[in-house]
C-alpha cells in the first residue's frame, strides 16, 4: 500500500465529510426529529451513496459526466429538486403539526425511508461527483491496482458511515434532542430552509 496516497485520501475525505452540506443536514434532521436509530439508518444510506460514486469513478463514468455539460446539468437539477422537495416537506410538516401549546414535534420515519433519504441525498450530489472525480484522477495514481482502488472506496464508505454515525449518536441524545426540539416547529422550518438553500447552491454549481 502507498501510505502517502492513502493518507492524502483520508485527510481529503475527512475535510470533505466534516464540512456542513446536504449529508450533514439530512442526518442532523433525522437524528433530532426521529432519534439516533433513524439517524444511523440515514448514515448507512449516505455511506451506500459513497459506493455509487466510487463505482462510477473506477469505471470511468465520472469523467464522462464531467465532460458532458448536459449530463452534469441534468444530475444537478435532479439533486437540487430532491433537496428542494425535502425542504418543502420539512416546512409543510412543521406547519401541519405546529402545536399551539409549544409541544415538541416528533417525526415518525421508517428505517427504509431513512436509508433512501441518505442514499439519494449523497448519491445525487454533484459536488460529491466532482470530489471523487478529483480524488480518482489527481490523488490516486492511474497505475494503482484495481483491488487497491476498491479498498480505498470501501474505506471511504466505512469512514463516512462512522463519521455520520457519531453525529447521529450526538444529535440523537435525549438531552440534545430536547434542547433542539424546544423550538418545535421552528426547528423543522429552519432545517427546511437550510435544505432549500443547499438545493439552490447545488443548482448553481458550475
Amino acid at each position: 500500500m502507498d501510505w502517502t496516497e492513502f493518507l492524502t485520501i483520508a485527510i481529503a475525505h475527512l475535510l470533505a465529510v466534516a464540512s456542513p452540506g446536504p449529508d450533514f443536514a439530512i442526518v442532523t434532521r433525522q437524528s433530532v426529529t426521529a432519534g439516533t436509530r433513524i439517524g444511523l439508518w440515514t448514515s448507512f444510506g449516505v455511506a451506500a451513496g459513497i459506493l455509487v460514486h466510487v463505482s462510477y469513478c473506477i469505471l470511468g463514468v465520472a469523467l464522462l459526466l464531467s465532460q458532458s455539460p448536459t449530463l452534469f446539468s441534468s444530475m444537478k437539477l435532479v439533486a437540487a429538486a430532491y433537496l428542494f422537495y425535502l425542504g418543502i416537506q420539512s416546512i409543510r410538516e412543521s406547519l401541519q403539526a405546529a402545536p399551539s401549546n409549544g409541544a415538541e414535534i416528533r417525526v415518525i420515519v421508517e428505517p427504509r425511508q431513512a436509508f433512501w433519504s441518505g442514499f439519494l441525498t449523497n448519491g445525487l450530489n454533484p459536488k460529491a461527483t466532482l470530489f471523487f472525480l478529483a480524488l480518482f484522477t489527481v490523488v490516486i495514481d492511474p497505475e494503482t491496482a484495481l483491488g487497491m482502488q476498491v479498498f480505498y472506496g470501501l474505506y471511504l464508505a466505512v469512514a463516512t458511515f462512522l463519521w455520520f454515525a457519531m453525529l447521529s449518536s450526538i444529535m440523537g441524545r435525549q438531552e440534545v434532542r430536547q434542547f433542539m426540539l424546544k423550538a418545535g416547529a421552528w426547528f423543522e422550518r429552519g432545517m427546511g430552509i437550510l435544505l432549500i438553500g443547499l438545493a439552490v447552491q447545488i443548482a448553481l454549481v458550475r
